[in-house]
């Protein structure tokens, strides 16, 4: 059983918007740090965006330049990455991951434990 199940990719054009979603699968991960991230064919797996246990602090890549959001619905388990004014250079899929606890260990995908298979993303211009 895979630990967390993203939703909410898809094709958008340019200037497009898409919302993300992740939750638990069996579990919930409110009280752990929960990070997006996303891979191109062909390049690394890089952080997207960060949230520590209960929502206590955000960060953002550089890239994000005030694009995207990240969020926890503590109703519903569930952690959202809204994309705002997508570019092609966003195609990825991407992936929600868990820490073992609630701080955060930064953007390497190696510091995170539990993974979703990923939601793929596309951008046209």
């Amino acid at each position: 059983q895979v630990p967390l199940v993203e939703s909410g990719g898809g094709s958008v054009q340019a200037g497009g918007s898409l919302r993300l979603s992740c939750a638990g699968s069996g579990a919930s991960y409110m009280n752990n740090c929960m990070v997006w991230f996303r891979q191109a064919p062909g390049k690394e797996r890089e952080g997207v965006a960060r949230i520590s246990a209960r929502g206590g602090s955000t960060f953002y890549a550089d890239f994000v330049n005030g694009r995207f959001t990240i969020s926890q619905d503590y109703a519903s388990y569930t952690v959202y990455l809204e994309m705002n004014n997508l570019q092609p250079e966003d195609t990825a899929m991407y992936y929600c991951a868990a820490a073992s606890g609630p701080l955060c260990v930064g953007f390497s995908p190696y510091g995170y434990k539990y993974w979703g298979q990923g939601t793929q993303v596309t951008v046209s211009s």
